[in-house]
């Protein structure tokens, strides 16, 4: 069958493929093909994923998490833009001021937005710690006048940091186990199933293949999730979209 990078889908793309993934098959009779047991041991860690997923989605400090990273996802953004923008200024003095900003936001990714929570929080610390510290950084900015919005990203992301720790400790004491920790044993129960499919299929020996109808079905699942991902990863740097429980 079609591979995916499963760790390229947020949680909630993530959760609606496995879901969708179970649901094909279950309509393809899944006791005539002998993989009942592998389906039965990937829907139980799918309901388990899920519980812990709506869990984590009904916190309110969650809710607040959204509007904080959107809030500092539109400034690194509106900062990137702003400096991509003024590198093709026809002065040259814009365009180096742009340019050196520029190359160092590329140090940390094409794409800061598109991070973690956490690794955008650290990623966004060290950015304003060198745009504070380093003089050529510190005088581009002042150039371009860009200390509000510094400003905005700072104290967001500073926000951010306090409201994603408090999280953390409620949730932590709600259940101790992660989303990311189930994603790993419901990967696991993915690929047991998928590989029991694709073995039972290479055995049959007198086609056609009973597996060929829920394979193709399967594929074309895989397929429309592979198309969104590629779609995001040609995205423009710093795109936004992040994922709320990461």
């Amino acid at each position: 069958m079609n591979a995916i990078e499963l760790k390229l889908l947020r949680n909630a793309e993530y959760l609606q493929y496995i879901k969708d993934f179970a649901g094909i098959i279950n309509l393809n009779h899944p006791e005539l093909l002998g993989i009942e047991s592998k389906l039965s041991v990937f829907t139980t860690k799918t309901g388990e994923l899920e519980a812990l997923y709506k869990k984590a989605l009904a916190s309110e400090k969650t809710r607040e998490l959204l509007v904080l990273d959107e809030k500092r996802d539109n400034a690194i953004n509106g900062i990137f833009y702003f400096l991509l923008s003024h590198s093709y200024h026809y002065e040259s003095i814009q365009q180096q001021n742009a340019q050196i900003l520029l190359d160092n936001m590329a140090l940390y990714g094409s794409g800061i937005a598109r991070m973690n929570y956490q690794a955008e929080t650290a990623t966004l610390n060290n950015l304003l710690r060198d745009w504070e510290s380093k003089p050529e950084l510190a005088n581009a900015v002042n150039a371009f006048g860009l200390s509000a919005w510094v400003d905005e990203l700072r104290n967001t992301n500073t926000e951010f940091s306090s409201k994603y720790l408090s999280r953390t400790q409620e949730y932590g004491d709600a259940t101790p186990e992660t989303i990311k920790t189930k994603r790993e044993e419901t990967n696991t129960a993915y690929y047991a199933l998928r590989d029991r499919i694709d073995a039972l299929h290479l055995l049959v020996e007198t086609p056609p293949s009973p597996y060929t109808t829920v394979i193709n079905q399967l594929n074309a699942l895989t397929d429309q999730y592979n198309v969104l991902l590629v779609n995001r990863k040609e995205t423009p740097d710093n795109g936004t979209g992040q994922d709320p429980v990461v």
